[in-house]
């Protein structure tokens, strides 16, 4: 890994409030994600299943996790199962962690080997009533492809049909919404670390640089910077690029004139920062474009004014609604008559923002959390609305960070510019 071990309180504590949540005489199991194949002999990059590692911290493959809190024997309830090091494969693939390193990454104490797992876990699974299994469960996901989890899960059910199963995913859905204050920091040195990127960038953008180098500064400022890499796929779109909300190609030339919507994120840890700003190529927003462009900026500041708890997301969806409504006519996109008539189903604000304003974030990028219950203290969403407008072929999106308080939120990306002016400045400096 790049980046300084974090502090092993993070996966004692989440552990902790997992083990709170699970009944009696249970025993709960979760493995790592796949190595998946590309062509040949060659392998995807690997990515480790998200609840594990928010569980231990471990990002190496072929490693289990095993939590008994009520096992007769006290060594044995909370056990962490690695792949046992090799030194022939070793020499091939590189070093595999050894037990007190794991140790110290995840604070576990009892490290077993994955060879001698089977002779140990059936009496454990013997003595409880109940297995939890991971499904790694998230809404945005298919899951046409049958996961070790999911093949994991066919096997205990039929090597042990008279147990009672849970889902360990629906505690985990509801306890990584919710960041402590040592997650905060991993994910405030990830928003750093994209804050200098963002900087750079702005010194570096200019007529004729094409979307492809911007990305490669951002890959490189972020490596430099310890960082594993981006967070998700980087979206550098200038011009009409910017109305397809999952540019991807990056592939054009950035002309004078236009403006270019950058979203991207570190990901430092594991854990993610998300990132949008729109700037001019030129450095110098068009008067229409400035319009535009604090139209955008004030849904952003409404939506962060009544991001708060209690609030649910559908709530909040149709309050930005309402105002993106009167903006949209006060910069001339939609008449009375549309709104007048508008589909309550498909409002007339929707042709120039089509898309949510908020998402959970934390260790995936689209963290898990709640759509439908109120939000609460502790969830981190990004705030990001958009105007996408097809016959000036521009598309503005902004969007910061947010941790959920008591009483209110953070802005976890408060002195990330973002105003016409700190842009402006900045780009001409």
């Amino acid at each position: 890994m790049k980046y300084h071990t974090l502090n092993p309180k993070i996966f004692v504590n989440n552990r902790k409030r997992f083990l709170d949540k699970m009944g009696s005489h249970a025993i709960a199991i979760f493995n790592s994600n796949d190595e998946l194949p590309t062509n040949g002999d060659q392998l995807y990059k690997f990515k480790q299943n998200s609840d594990l590692l928010w569980l231990t911290g471990i990002e190496q493959e072929d490693s289990m996790l095993i939590l008994f809190p009520d096992n007769p024997d006290p060594k044995y309830r909370e056990v962490l199962v690695l792949v046992r090091p090799n030194e022939n494969k070793e020499k091939w693939d590189g070093r595999r962690l050894r037990k007190q390193e794991a140790q110290n990454i995840s604070g576990i104490q009892t490290i077993i080997w994955l060879d001698m797992l089977d002779g140990m876990l059936q009496p454990w699974v013997h003595l409880a009533n109940t297995i939890y299994l991971n499904t790694n469960e998230n809404d945005r996901k298919s899951n046409d492809i049958a996961v070790r989890d999911y093949r994991y899960a066919q096997m205990m059910r039929e090597r042990y049909p008279l147990h009672c199963y849970e889902r360990s995913a629906r505690i985990l859905k509801e306890l990584r919404a919710i960041k402590t204050p040592e997650e905060i920091e991993v994910m405030q040195k990830a928003i750093d670390i994209t804050d200098i990127t963002f900087r750079r960038l702005l010194k570096f953008i200019k007529p004729g640089v094409m979307e492809h180098e911007i990305e490669a500064e951002i890959w490189h400022s972020f490596l430099s910077q310890r960082a594993t890499g981006p967070a998700y796929g980087s979206i550098i779109a200038s011009g009409d690029n910017a109305r397809t909300l999952h540019y991807v190609e990056n592939n054009k030339e950035c002309k004078n004139g236009d403006l270019l919507l950058m979203d991207f994120g570190a990901e430092y840890g594991n854990y993610c920062a998300d990132l949008t700003r729109t700037i001019p190529v030129n450095g110098k927003f068009t008067s229409r474009q400035k319009i535009v462009y604090n139209a955008c900026l004030h849904l952003h500041h409404y939506a962060a004014s009544i991001l708060k708890p209690g609030i649910s997301i559908v709530d909040y969806t149709k309050k930005i609604g309402d105002e993106a409504t009167i903006v949209f006519h006060k910069i001339g996109l939609i008449k009375k008559s549309d709104i007048k008539n508008e589909d309550p189903d498909n409002r007339a604000y929707t042709q120039y923002l089509y898309h949510g304003i908020s998402h959970h974030l934390g260790i995936d990028v689209h963290d898990l959390g709640t759509r439908t219950s109120s939000i609460k203290a502790g969830m981190v969403f990004t705030i990001e609305p958009g105007i996408y407008i097809e016959e000036e072929q521009m598309g503005i999106r902004i969007e910061n960070n947010f941790w959920i308080t008591k009483n209110g939120n953070k802005d976890l990306m408060k002195n990330i510019p973002i105003t016409v002016e700190e842009i402006e400045a900045m780009m001409k400096r």
